[in-house]
């Protein structure tokens, strides 16, 4: 293969991936919206709360479950603060330290929203063994 066909399959490779981000992250917001009110972020940041190995989590290890920069996250959380989901607590230690707390409210959301968001996964994420070979955004079987 010349280099500029390995490029292009480079490319579309990349394309593909892109594609499909798209479409499960759009159908994940469309749902975690409609049926609990929050987004895909929203969500991610709870789960990491919820599966966070300690009850607090620092506030850098929240912007890695959630992949999301850390001023995007210190806005996420603002949010979520001001929702009632989570609390920002200081750190003993290091005083410019954050930990964010799952509230129980931010508890019972993310396990309300949970089958919601696996269940699109389920139906929109292509298997493992598919996900190499689409050409285009995968669609869901219901039309979503």
């Amino acid at each position: 293969m010349s280099d500029v066909g390995a490029e292009r399959a480079l490319v579309d490779r990349w394309q593909r991936l892109l594609a499909c981000h798209a479409a499960v992250w759009g159908a994940l917001e469309r749902e975690l919206q409609s049926r609990h009110g929050i987004g895909v972020s929203e969500f991610e940041a709870l789960e990491g709360l919820a599966t966070c190995d300690h009850e607090k989590c620092r506030a850098a290890e929240l912007a890695d479950a959630a992949h999301l920069s850390q001023s995007a996250t210190s806005r996420l959380t603002a949010r979520l603060e001001r929702s009632g989901l989570v609390q920002r607590a200081m750190c003993d230690m290091d005083r410019r330290g954050i930990f964010v707390l799952l509230t129980e409210k931010g508890r019972r959301l993310y396990e309300e929203a949970r089958p919601t968001h696996r269940e699109v996964l389920a139906e929109v994420l292509p298997e493992p063994a598919k996900a190499s070979a689409p050409t285009s955004a995968p669609t869901p079987a219901n039309g979503r």
